[in-house]
């Protein structure tokens, strides 16, 4: 197999070039854009394992970019960027971001990062051996990232948020800590990881149609963590 593809957006070339080389040292394989639009042209002919994406970008918003990324490809995303408010954290992460890196940054920590993202995905793949799960009236197909409800309506989700999905259905009616699920989908810690999740987990709920004051399938407890109630089908 080849090695994963990270794909480098930034417009600073002293970023791309310290990325390009610690991760070609790690035996990565990179590709590197300083404009949103030549990269979104090369997704035409191939598409990155990760991309991590820089939000000040001189064409495009970089947050609408991790959007369409989120939503519109398999990749997972991390993004690198100045911004270091909480704000544009959860802004981000909110818009289906993986991860949130804030420059300046040590470039053994971003390997890192890479490195739990695809460990993540590649143990989620492992575990169901399939990529369509049906429960409780709906159908989630990760090869294409979409809910698909009852009557045939699509609601696609991220990436990051299909990981979490993944999760919960890989261990339904098991109870699920906030340490199981760090230790399982990587990122970052503390008080960044919970609100990662917070985001996420909101995020799903709506897609499901849970009534927020009392969630039928994705429960809380509080205190412990969560708990996915639905009766899981793999195929």
């Amino acid at each position: 197999m080849s090695a994963p593809l990270v794909t480098i957006v930034d417009d600073e070339p002293e970023i791309r070039q310290i990325l390009t080389e610690t991760l070609e040292e790690a035996g990565f394989r990179t590709q590197s854009f300083a404009r949103a639009r030549e990269f979104e042209a090369s997704l035409k002919r191939v598409t990155p394992d990760v991309c991590l994406v820089d939000l000040s970008l001189p064409d495009v918003d970089g947050l609408a970019l991790v959007h369409r990324l989120a939503l519109e490809q398999g990749a997972a995303v991390i993004i690198i960027s100045g911004r270091a408010q909480v704000q544009d954290r959860v802004t981000g992460l909110e818009l289906g971001a993986d991860d949130y890196i804030t420059k300046p940054f040590d470039p053994a920590e971003v390997v890192a990062r890479i490195r739990a993202r695809l460990r993540s995905g590649n143990s989620r793949s492992q575990t169901s051996g399939g990529e369509t799960a049906t429960f409780s009236g709906w159908t989630a197909h990760f090869n294409r990232y979409v809910l698909v409800d009852e009557d045939g309506v699509e609601t696609p989700f991220s990436h990051a948020e299909g990981e979490v999905l993944r999760l919960f259905l890989d261990n339904s009616k098991r109870l699920i800590s906030r340490a199981q699920m760090q230790e399982t989908l990587g990122g970052g810690a503390g008080d960044s990881f919970d609100r990662a999740m917070d985001v996420r987990i909101s995020r799903l709920r709506t897609k499901l149609r849970e009534d927020p004051k009392n969630p039928r399938l994705i429960k809380t407890i509080y205190g412990a963590g969560y708990i996915f109630l639905g009766d899981v089908t793999w195929s």
